[in-house]
């Protein structure tokens, strides 16, 4: 079995690379609202969805676990409000 290299950057996390995938595609989704929620539903949805990825790094950078797991935590609290936006 084969061992994972330790990630050097933030962009080396498999987590992160989906989560920037993610983002893509809720902007390219999110185009074809209606106009009128351009600052609304929309605006929601792309902001929380820029903060998961954006959490994901600034948590790696952080030395102690429970900091690490806390900005882990506010990523994955973003993906539920991506969900039921």
């Amino acid at each position: 079995m084969a061992t994972a290299k330790p990630a050097r950057t933030f962009q080396d996390l498999l987590v992160w690379q989906k989560a920037h995938r993610f983002v893509l595609e809720v902007y390219s989704f999110s185009a074809s609202f209606p106009k009128h929620e351009t600052y609304g539903l929309s605006l929601q949805m792309r902001r929380a969805a820029v903060s998961i990825p954006a959490n994901i790094a600034e948590g790696f950078r952080r030395r102690s676990k429970p900091d690490k797991a806390r900005f882990m935590n506010i990523a994955e609290g973003l993906v539920e409000e991506c969900r039921i936006s």
